[in-house]
């Protein structure tokens, strides 16, 4: 079995994205199949040995549909190019047409309806004049133009026809198809054969404007829904558009600029000031800033120097280094995101499983719904109104249901906002892995969180100074990180980091540098011997130590490094996993939007709790194994609460897939991409914020998308068959069905697109 994503080509409606999933799951070797609407993609699992693609894409052309094989390729360039560019030429193509056909038929249409609505007026109020055209006259140009519209701006409505008589499918052209030919047709026949209509005595209206007029705004919308869909999906093309063309790679000694296609692992590559970071990679040599706002959502630039990370399509700022290339084409991590993206906003949440099942059954029950109306018209109408008016009421109604009743909004109304919301997340450096996640994440009520990593820093940092000596406190440093500089240890990491940060330069040590096993360093500086070490090491030298000095430090988690020399200690720095900026802001944002929040961690209960306090957490669970985490997750759901874990995505993992929503608070590693159902980019608590109010804004214009989808066709078959008209006289004008038709597409489309404008 492989799965591929395919562009699918023909797509005019939600009825499409059913007719081709119920086509196709019937062939042999198909697994599952996928296909949405909004973007125009499938996603199918499948046995090519058993059904090759030629052969799915024979049947699909049989019915006016074509599959676009999206291959991911090694390189981000080559699947820029094909996948993207590919589409693209096609969704132009699509555009232009419609425009040249929108940009003929728009004047006419307005020319139209305003002649019908003149004509209307005159037969209702004595005061307006008649039309100062003869009728035969208006009939004959309106014939013509009605034809030119109908076989040549409405030919895909005309197909839809065609393949419904012969396979037995029928979408949204079908609809419209059959109610303006049928208006078309009829029209024709009292024009050329007069004598027909006297001898069934029929109408003498003839109903060339409905076809003009329906089809004119049909394709004025589907011309507005296509600009508009164009926009919904613009997060991909913005990310691929950060992927550099070319990289400035040392070979053999020299500089060489090659196309990101041939950069190879390991290679050397130079990045100059401005310039874009073409793969991921270690920088070598020199440093600089890096902005990384475009994936990260962080402002501001990111420190990087010798053996830190550099990911692709991020900008340098003002400085020059080397990198070595680790990953490149689609190991990337740009490469990961685009595909994690597209995957998100191409999959179904379970809220789109009522509008997918009605979509499916929607054009067959209008079809019956239509040809009933007329024949009651038929039947008890002509008992009532006469044969002549209950004829002409039947067709009106007939046309006015099959045009008012396309189930487009339907089918857009969820996946539109789907791909918006991932689009948007993705900019702001929320990673959704699918539609589903994103679903489930607005009815979280209970978020537990790992300490270390996520609410705290994750790293030992220097948090204090205690300086009991005559020197100033960056002397202590200097002479402290020197010594440091010498060790392995993380903490002595915080204390080289802090030197270095505040720019002090390290002293030279002299000969019988040591290290005391368990205890400490010991070093001489300008003749001078000093120690480092625990409270223990400075007992053990014979001297005195007042540990209660920092007993209240010790019992936050803190850890005490002392600095002394034979005869009296100089200083005691505090080093601790400090609280990251963000944790304290984002537990309150949590708290306003209802959200209990625990904190689950194999850390010291003492440490845990005070951090905890510190950032007003609700609950601790100190001491625990990853079992323990997952045991706890469980009665929690066993108690009916939606959880949301959120860890590192590596130790995590069994919590991470217990939870209702795993989120990873990860730096956008293959590891933490995979591993849960959202990826924090840079491990930004805040971030989860973020997350959950997109989740719930998302959801929100998904409900009022449905809401507005569904009252629309259920107040307008009725009120097109002319259930109102004994009670209130109301009949839809088949016109005014084709205008609302056309623009309650687009007005879902345009709400979905209004998440993109929201504030997180």
């Amino acid at each position: 079995m492989s799965k591929k994503i395919f562009n699918i080509k023909g797509m005019h409606c939600a009825s499409c994205a059913s007719i081709i999933e119920k086509r196709v799951s019937k062939m042999s070797g198909i697994q599952t199949i996928a296909v949405n609407y909004a973007n125009e993609k499938a996603q199918i699992d499948f046995d090519e040995a058993i059904t090759p693609l030629s052969v799915i894409n024979t049947e699909l052309e049989k019915l006016g549909y074509s599959l676009l094989l999206l291959e991911k390729q090694a390189s981000m360039s080559d699947m820029q190019n094909h996948d993207h560019i590919g589409k693209e030429i096609d969704q132009e193509s699509e555009l232009n047409n419609l425009k040249e056909k929108t940009y003929f038929i728009l004047p006419i249409t307005i020319s139209v309806f305003l002649l019908m609505m003149w004509d209307i007026l005159a037969k209702t109020f004595i005061a307006v004049p008649n039309l100062p055209i003869p009728m035969d006259l208006f009939n004959t140009i309106s014939m013509l133009i009605a034809t030119i519209t109908l076989f040549w701006v409405g030919k895909p409505f005309i197909k839809g026809v065609g393949r419904f008589i012969q396979y037995r499918v029928a979408n949204m052209d079908t609809l419209i198809g059959i109610g303006t030919l049928t208006a078309y047709i009829y029209s024709v026949i009292i024009t050329l054969l007069p004598q027909v209509r006297t001898f069934i005595q029929v109408p003498e209206y003839t109903y060339f404007d409905v076809t003009i007029v329906v089809i004119g705004f049909i394709t004025l919308g589907k011309y507005l829904e296509l600009n508009s869909k164009k926009k919904t999906g613009d997060a991909i093309e913005k990310l691929l558009n950060l992927q550099a063309k070319t990289a400035l790679v040392i070979r053999d000694g020299k500089e060489l600029e090659i196309s990101i296609n041939d950069v190879v692992h390991g290679d050397l590559i130079i990045i100059k000031p401005g310039g874009k970071i073409p793969v991921d990679g270690v920088v070598t040599e020199g440093s600089s800033y890096v902005d990384e706002s475009m994936i990260t959502g962080e402002p501001m630039p990111v420190s990087k120097d010798i053996g830190e990370v550099v990911s692709s399509g991020t900008v340098n700022t003002t400085g020059t280094f080397n990198f070595k290339a680790t990953k490149v084409g689609s190991e990337t991590m740009l490469a990961q995101i685009i595909k994690m993206v597209e995957e998100a906003q191409g999959s179904k949440a379970p809220i789109q499983a009522l509008a997918d099942k009605i979509s499916s059954i929607f054009v067959p029950v209008v079809l019956v719904i239509a040809f009933l109306t007329l024949l009651v018209w038929l039947v008890v109408g002509t008992q009532y109104l006469g044969f002549t008016q209950a004829f002409s009421f039947g067709l009106v109604s007939f046309v006015g249901i099959l045009v008012i009743a396309c189930p487009c909004a339907l089918g857009l109304a969820t996946p539109t906002a789907i791909i918006v919301g991932v689009g948007k997340g993705a900019r702001e450096g929320i990673l959704i892995k699918d539609a589903g996640t994103l679903e489930k994440l607005h009815k979280v009520n209970v978020v537990m969180v790992d300490k270390t990593g996520t609410i705290t820093i994750g790293m030992p940092t220097l948090v204090s100074i205690q300086n009991f000596s005559q020197k100033t406190d960056d002397e202590l440093i200097t002479i402290l990180a020197s010594i440091e500089n010498k060790s392995e240890h993380p903490i002595a990491h915080a204390i080289v980091s802090h030197a270095k940060n505040k720019k002090i330069n390290l002293l030279q040590l002299e000969f019988g540098f040591g290290s005391i096993k368990g205890k400490g360093l010991e070093a001489k500086i300008d003749g001078v011997e000093y120690f480092v070490g625990s409270t223990k090491l400075v007992k053990d030298k014979g001297l005195h130590f007042d540990t209660s000095i920092i007993e209240k430090e010790t019992t936050e988690g803190k850890t005490p490094v002392i600095i002394f020399t034979k005869n009296e200690v100089l200083g005691v720095v505090m080093v601790a996993d400090t609280i990251k900026p963000e944790a304290v802001e984002a537990v309150k944002n949590l708290h306003k939007l209802g959200i209990k929040v625990v904190m689950l961690t194999g850390d010291n209960k003492n440490t845990a709790e005070y951090i905890a306090k510190l950032v007003g957490i609700d609950e601790v669970v100190a001491e625990v194994l990853p079992e323990d985490k997952l045991n706890k997750i469980k009665s929690l759901q066993a108690q009916g609460k939606v959880v949301a874990m959120a860890g590192d995505g590596v130790n995590d993992a069994p919590a991470l897939a217990q939870a209702d929503v795993g989120i990873a608070m990860g730096t956008g590693t293959d590891v933490a991409i995979e591993s849960a159902g959202i990826t924090l980019l840079h491990g930004d608590i805040s971030k989860l914020v973020k997350a959950i109010k997109l989740s719930k804004m998302t959801m929100r214009g998904i409900k009022q998308n449905l809401f507005w989808a569904f009252v629309y066709n259920v107040v307008g078959i009725p009120l097109a068959a002319g259930v109102f008209y004994p009670f209130f006289g109301w009949l839809l004008n088949p016109v005014f069905a084709g205008l609302a038709m056309a623009f309650s597409s687009v007005s879902v489309v345009t709400n979905s697109l209004r998440i993109k404008s929201k504030k997180l």
